[in-house]
């Protein structure tokens, strides 16, 4: 068992090393990836399995709450503030595109709402927060990181030639790149891409260039993972109180109100992701400075390698066959609702910004 969460920790540091290499594919996801290619070269079996399994729940939930030590309310302020009604709006939109849609294709409740929620929020970071929430399979979750990476992939490399060629404002292009662009180190691709293709002219009137304002937006957008959290979180409790009361929790064949009156409080108990508070916790002090700005980098990395190690234990649940057959209609959604952000963002900066 301690083998398979070593060799997740070694799959983490060369995913981390490729991932800082270039700035288009996180570390993160390479670690997803590397650990798919070798389980399907060597399924990993017995002890070696649980480790691996070890690693994709506990390293997964650890990342998450250090995760929350990155995150900062105050990001929400100038800029960043303008575009949340936005941000907003595009959350509402993704979830509801991907439930619509995705209920027709046939694809898994617990999938819709990682491919809805990656792609409202922040990609990976938001499909491994909200899978340990909603108690999503790794075949789910890894569906929705390969419909999230290869939309990702394309608005990266693509949408700094796209806002030159419609010749957006610095301002204009940081909404779109911030607000459309799913994983963080796509947007800070993006933006540099941007800035370079503008020159002085991705100066904007307050001194930002576009890339920084894309960057300010991304961030804004990343904050809105704690309030998603939290609303499936209570979603969640709600579900399994009912799923319980049900069944009869207390073993008996009382009716469903009495199972609500008498087990809400031990349901709640057994079925909250405790981490997730944990999570809050440490953004709320993150918020008011309680970690100083100089240990910032060390947290980052630090919450990267660690949901790096926990993806690399996801991809040994996943079989290649599957991906690209079970996997289809999960990346098929995950188009529909990356082109629903993505139209919904123009929308924005042409009709709105512009007035």
């Amino acid at each position: 068992m301690l083998l398979g969460v070593v060799v997740c920790v070694i799959i983490a540091f060369i995913a981390t090393y490729l991932g800082g290499l270039q700035r288009v594919i996180g570390g993160p996801m390479i670690g997803l990836f590397i650990g798919m290619l070798v389980a399907n070269i060597k399924p990993p079996e017995g002890d070696f399995k649980d480790g691996t399994t070890f690693a994709a729940k506990k390293f997964l939930n650890l990342g998450i709450i250090v995760t929350g030590a990155t995150l900062s309310f105050k990001e929400i302020v100038g800029f960043g503030a303008s575009a949340l009604p936005l941000i907003i709006f595009n959350i509402a939109l993704a979830l509801g595109i991907a439930y619509l849609i995705g209920g027709k294709l046939g694809v898994s409740k617990n999938t819709r709402t990682l491919v809805g929620g990656g792609t409202s929020i922040c990609g990976g970071t938001a499909i491994a927060t909200l899978s340990s929430i909603i108690e999503a399979k790794e075949s789910e979750m890894a569906y929705a990181l390969t419909a999230i990476f290869l939309f990702d992939i394309i608005a990266a490399l693509g949408f700094p030639y796209l806002g030159r060629a419609l010749a957006l404002s610095p301002e204009q292009f940081g909404v779109l790149a911030g607000t459309a662009i799913n994983d963080t180190s796509s947007v800070v691709a993006a933006a540099d891409t941007f800035d370079k293709l503008l020159g002085n002219l991705s100066m904007s009137a307050s001194g930002l260039t576009g890339g920084n304002l894309a960057v300010i937006v991304k961030l804004t957008r990343t904050t809105m993972l704690v309030v998603l959290a939290i609303i499936f979180t209570f979603i969640t409790i709600n579900n399994k109180r009912k799923s319980l009361a049900v069944q009869g929790i207390n073993g008996s064949s009382s009716s469903i109100d009495d199972g609500k009156n008498e087990s809400v409080g031990k349901i709640v108990l057994r079925v909250f992701p405790w981490f997730i508070l944990i999570f809050v916790i440490m953004a709320l002090l993150n918020t008011i400075g309680v970690f100083p700005e100089s240990t910032a980098p060390f947290i980052k990395k630090a919450s990267k390698f660690l949901v790096t190690t926990a993806l690399a234990g996801v991809g040994f649940k996943i079989n290649f066959k599957d991906l690209f057959t079970k996997g289809i209609k999960p990346i098929m959604l995950g188009g529909c609702t990356w082109i629903g952000l993505c139209i919904s963002s123009m929308t924005y900066i042409f009709f709105i910004m512009t007035k």
